[in-house]
């Protein structure tokens, strides 16, 4: 489901602005047509991971972030052994002091 780039990118643009309309997300993508957009509207909606709302005329899809933080959960926790080495070597580097030129 999120291996297609397009609907990693709706997602994207949902996170980022929140509720937005078929219209305004098919803005975002001038080489798809707007039944395109609507199809992988459909496939997120299908697993959960958008919701839509419809305002008078015009249907409202938002990200439903619980079920995207449990879809992407078991993902996650995979690399989560890998954070404390690396937010160590971060910490680490922040504290260095600047050399001076």
């Amino acid at each position: 489901m999120l291996a297609d780039p397009t609907r990693r990118h709706i997602l994207d643009l949902l996170a980022a602005r929140g509720p937005l309309s078929v219209g305004q997300i098919a803005s975002e993508f001038p080489h798809l047509v707007p039944s395109g957009i609507s199809k992988h509207l459909a496939a997120l909606r299908a697993t959960g991971l958008v919701t839509v709302e419809r305002r008078g005329r015009v249907r409202l899809y938002t990200i439903d972030a619980q079920v995207v933080a449990e879809s992407l959960a078991p993902w996650v926790a995979l690399y989560e052994r890998y954070w404390p080495a690396a937010l160590q070597r971060l910490k680490t580097l922040s504290e260095q002091p600047e050399p001076t030129r």
